[in-house]
């Protein structure tokens, strides 16, 4: 793998992102983007994106506004001020990163690998139909009374009392004094506050749905979810992908037993302790549709 090369990405209105790009050595397979799940630095995908790279797969990762890499000096301290909210890093954010890779990368597969709301978000892509394959890792919906039975028993109490009432004094979610997900704008936490207390999930100010880009995609996506998840059950995953009802998904419920593990969880997939079970199922998935893609891309050329 050549040196991490730090990028910038300019977001749908100009706002300055952080992203980071891993370059095999020899031939690029496919192009693979990396979006980040909730609270989460792209430095935490790192040894994960490595391992695709050193097979062949180059990749890029970012920080949504007023996260990680892409935060501001001056809201360093305190996100007091800062708006955002997560369709900014949906249809701002995550669709540049999406418009950059394939940029970056314009004649092989595009590929994704979204945890968590990394993987919720893709439907609300505008240009989503430019991915040629997802694998979600952990991710579904985040509905409360479909939430696991721990975090069942206790998130009422964020959604409800937390939120409102630290956002409200703080301007800001101080999650990190919480220890509950991170420091996140005002906007991102309501939103994703209102979404938690809906079955539908996707839903506006007014409580309606939302006018997604679910439609749009086709392509094939695996998904990658853990019994021992501590925060999704398996109606979470499920109601997530039933929104992509164009798309033939793939659904990989694994037990920890299943690969001789005591522990997965929702962010344990990234850990290098993964690489020769977990990581090796993903990069079977990815290298198949590389291949599959590649095949469709020389059969048009040669007509």
């Amino acid at each position: 793998m050549k040196p991490i090369e730090i990028i910038e990405i300019l977001a749908g209105d100009g706002t300055k992102l952080s992203g980071r790009r891993y370059v095999p050595d020899g031939a690029v397979h496919a192009v693979v983007l990396m979006p980040s799940a909730m609270g989460v630095k792209q430095q935490y995908y790192e040894p994960f994106a490595a391992f695709l790279c050193e097979h062949g797969f180059a990749v890029l990762s970012f920080d949504y506004r007023g996260m990680g890499d892409s935060l501001l000096p001056q809201f360093s301290k305190s996100l007091r001020g800062f708006k955002a909210d997560i369709s900014d890093w949906a249809e701002l954010d995550y669709n540049a990163a999406l418009l950059a890779t394939k940029a970056w990368q314009p004649e092989v597969p595009l590929l994704l690998i979204g945890h968590s709301l990394g993987g919720q978000l893709a439907g609300l892509l505008p240009d989503n139909h430019l991915i040629d394959g997802m694998v979600t890792v952990a991710s579904g919906t985040g509905y409360w009374r479909f939430n696991s039975m721990k975090t069942k028993r206790v998130v009422w109490l964020l959604w409800y009392f937390l939120v409102p009432f630290y956002t409200g004094i703080c301007g800001y979610f101080p999650g990190k004094k919480l220890r509950k997900v991170g420091n996140l704008p005002k906007g991102v936490i309501y939103q994703w506050s209102r979404w938690c207390r809906d079955e539908r999930y996707f839903v506006d100010e007014r409580g309606n749905a939302m006018d997604t880009f679910h439609h749009q995609f086709q392509a094939p996506i695996l998904s990658l979810s853990f019994t021992d998840d501590e925060m999704m059950s398996r109606k979470n995953i499920d109601g997530l992908h039933d929104y992509f009802r164009h798309a033939a998904v793939e659904r990989r419920y694994i037990h920890p037993q299943d690969i001789s593990s005591k522990r997965i969880g929702h962010f344990g997939f990234f850990r290098p302790e993964f690489r020769h079970n977990l990581w090796q199922q993903a990069l079977q998935w990815l290298n198949h549709r590389a291949s599959d893609c590649s095949n469709i891309i020389d059969s048009k050329q040669t007509i």
